[in-house]
């Protein structure tokens, strides 16, 4: 049995959208970078940490645990998800007229052991003004999401330039995910 180690509806969408059925599993962990750790690095351990939390909670030995993190890095920084408006703000300016890396780490955790994939895309936004980042940030679309922004909604009026995963952007990297499944023996 498949289980998603998510609060995310994006994750359990996308994840539908590989004809694999699933269940959910409600999993609390912290997402809190370490002093020093690459952000690849933690990403990826969150993921993991998700997934082994999932598997912890259930007693079914066949149970094959999926946990993914996604997050928007620039210049080395994480930028997790807004606290507020004013938040989603600087961060829409930060990223105005850059490229940014999204990184999408996915974790398939099981009795058997513990397999991952990575996804790397390459965002660049165009230069943003005041008005259409007090624009976006007033539909509530930025809350919730890495970056502050939705590649999914609105949010794709900002992208310039995609070179990657759209669905990774979203949260669950679907060619990869379908990849790390086929690896652990789960099929469509």
């Amino acid at each position: 049995m498949l289980y998603l180690a998510s609060q995310s509806p994006r994750r359990r969408q996308l994840l539908e959208l590989l004809g694999v059925d699933n269940t959910v599993v409600d999993v609390d962990v912290p997402e809190q970078r370490m002093a020093g750790e690459p952000p690849q690095h933690y990403v990826s351990r969150v993921a993991l940490d998700k997934a082994r939390a999932g598997l912890a909670t259930l007693a079914d030995a066949d149970a094959v645990v999926i946990g993914a993190d996604t997050e928007v890095v620039l210049d080395d920084e994480v930028f997790g998800k807004p606290a507020d408006a004013a938040d989603a703000s600087a961060m829409l300016r930060r990223l105005s007229g850059r490229t940014h890396e999204v990184i999408s780490v996915v974790w398939a955790v099981s009795a058997a052991g513990e397999k991952h994939e990575v996804c790397v895309s390459r965002v660049r936004f165009p230069a943003l003004d005041e008005a259409t980042i007090a624009a976006y940030v007033a539909t509530g679309e930025a809350f919730g999401k890495a970056g502050a922004y939705a590649i999914q909604g609105r949010g794709a009026a900002l992208v310039e330039h995609l070179e990657g995963s759209h669905s990774g952007v979203m949260g669950l990297p679907l060619f990869e995910t379908a990849r790390l499944l086929a690896a652990v023996g789960v099929r469509a």
